[in-house]
């Protein structure tokens, strides 16, 4: 059955790396003959200069009929007067919303050749391997009111809303995940000080019931930012509401060394999904072929585990990036400590994972 990926290249470096990672998939998919096809559509900057909105109803329309979305990166310093209504980063809210991606997986691993880039101590990071399930459709980012009031605009609200059903189902599709790893959930909030957070602990206790082999601690987002400096091995899975994983997510994303590794994965509850580099969209080095393209094609291999359950496919891309790193090949963002240094541009670190792919792809044939 004909499979459609639709991509949302964005601004900035977004059309490089989404190019980066059109390239692997297609090489995988000529490989074992899947039938998918692309689709290029607007989002972001580019699609306020082209159509006067950052996401135009085609772009909608076509997400709503594809399998899964590849999106490169929103925003940039040209448009950082446009009104907030009108702001790239509101293509982003938008399509998030209106495909109903209420659930953001994180994942922060450390990867051996660049644990010396990160702030925190080798022992503490070379065990690193969490992830992050973050709302995103509810809370403090989508309340209404949001609004200045007052005659001289001197007053100002956000509201934090969540439905329990919104909490239950991003606190059940977490569980699950943990079902598949470690089995260790830790659920983030605020209770101390938010109701809102209250009611958030109260329905992860109920929906643990269901899940009784998952271990299961409540910790406040204090105190869960400090951890992740003091000890980030501690966690396998966590989840919470949308500002604290934005937040938390952020954090963590230079726990392993480079915000340049990290995919992620927006999902609801069927396979459909948007799969997007945890990266900016970096305008100042666009178009110089200086972009790391890895995290987005590790997005790519999400994309392939969770959308199109191809898991093999998905597995050889891991494999691939876990490699090309430790044979020294890299981007300038990155600091690889191998011994054997080989700078490479976006094109290039993009054709050694290709070829260690088609390497890794011989080894199994040999070995029947």
């Amino acid at each position: 059955m004909s499979k459609t990926i639709t991509v949302l290249p964005g601004d900035g470096i977004g059309p490089e790396v989404t190019s980066a990672a059109i390239r692997v998939l297609k090489h995988l998919f000529e490989r074992f003959n899947h039938d998918v096809r692309f689709v290029e559509k607007r989002i972001g900057g580019a699609a306020i200069d082209a159509d006067g909105t950052p996401l135009p109803q085609d772009t909608i329309d076509q997400c709503r009929l594809s399998d899964a979305i590849l999106l490169g990166a929103v925003g940039g310093p040209k448009w950082d007067r446009q009104s907030m209504e009108v702001r790239p980063e509101q293509g982003l809210l938008g399509i998030r919303k209106a495909m109903g991606l209420f659930a953001n997986l994180r994942p922060v691993q450390a990867f051996a050749p660049l644990i010396d880039a990160s702030p925190l101590k080798r022992a503490y990071v070379e065990k690193v391997d969490f992830i992050i399930v973050r709302e995103l459709t509810g809370g403090l980012y989508f309340g209404k009111p949001s609004e200045r009031r007052g005659e001289r605009r001197e007053q100002v609200v956000d509201t934090l809303a969540y439905s329990e059903s919104e909490i239950e189902r991003v606190v059940e599709k977490a569980f699950r995940l943990a079902e598949k790893r470690r089995k260790k959930l830790t659920s983030v909030d605020k209770a101390n000080v938010l109701e809102s957070s209250r009611m958030w602990r109260e329905v992860v206790n109920r929906v643990a019931k269901r899940h009784p082999d998952v271990a299961v601690s409540h910790m406040l987002v204090d105190s869960t930012a400090m951890q992740f400096i003091i000890n980030p091995s501690q966690f396998d899975v966590i989840v919470t509401e949308n500002m604290f994983g934005d937040i938390l997510s952020d954090e963590a994303s230079v726990i392993t060394g480079s915000l340049g590794m990290l995919p992620s994965a927006s999902l609801r509850t069927d396979k459909v999904g948007l799969y997007e580099p945890v990266h900016g969209s970096a305008p100042d080095i666009a178009g110089q072929g200086k972009a790391n393209p890895l995290a987005t094609i590790l997005s790519a291999a999400f994309l392939l585990r969770y959308s199109l359950d191809m898991d093999q496919e998905a597995a050889l891309i891991e494999a691939a990036v876990q490699e090309v790193l430790e044979r020294g090949y890299h981007t300038p963002d990155l600091k690889v400590d191998t011994g054997d240094s080989k700078p490479v541009d976006t094109a290039g670190m993009t054709d050694q994972v290709i070829a260690i792919i088609d390497e890794k792809r011989r080894s199994m044939a040999e070995k029947g």
